[in-house]
């Protein structure tokens, strides 16, 4: 991997933090062309340092009024197994992420719903009907904040 200099960091800190913002005023943030913001914005998307552009919606304005975190287990553990649940899960719109783990827990899944009877419901069809998952201990998320400052790994 080529590394990053001040300019392809500066546009990552400010796309990081404002993944909408426009090409001319990322450029005028960073005081370089349009066109040479641009083609480094690109040349960050080829290299698969930049992997996609999200949006932050607010759920509960949609009708999502609970979010919660399930950590499951499961058993049989396979390579095969794991990658079908995700790829099941990840289908279903109540699905915010799910997150591989090693530990005492396999999968952890960030979810929101509409209510209490909705995550019962959910979890009672989506994750423990299935004949691999374990255990699934729920547990409900009182505040989700997503971090405005992108991490650094300097040598």
């Amino acid at each position: 991997m080529k590394k990053l200099d001040d300019i392809d960091l500066r546009i990552l800190t400010l796309l990081y933090n404002n993944a909408d913002i426009n090409n001319k005023d990322l450029a005028a943030k960073i005081g370089i062309a349009p066109s040479t913001c641009l083609e480094r914005v690109k040349r960050l998307k080829t290299s698969g340092i930049i992997k996609g552009a999200f949006i932050e919606v607010n759920l509960k304005n949609i009708g999502g009024n609970i979010e919660a975190i399930a950590a499951i287990r499961l058993q049989p553990y396979s390579e095969e197994i794991v990658n079908q649940l995700r790829d099941d899960l990840l289908k279903l719109p109540e699905i915010i992420s799910l997150y591989h783990m090693g530990g005492n827990y396999d999968y952890y899944i960030h979810m929101s719903v509409k209510d209490s009877e909705h995550l019962r419901q959910f979890v009672f069809q989506a994750i423990t009907s299935r004949d691999e998952v374990q255990t699934v201990e729920t547990s409900l998320v009182f505040e989700h904040s997503r971090s405005s400052v992108l991490p650094a790994f300097d040598d």
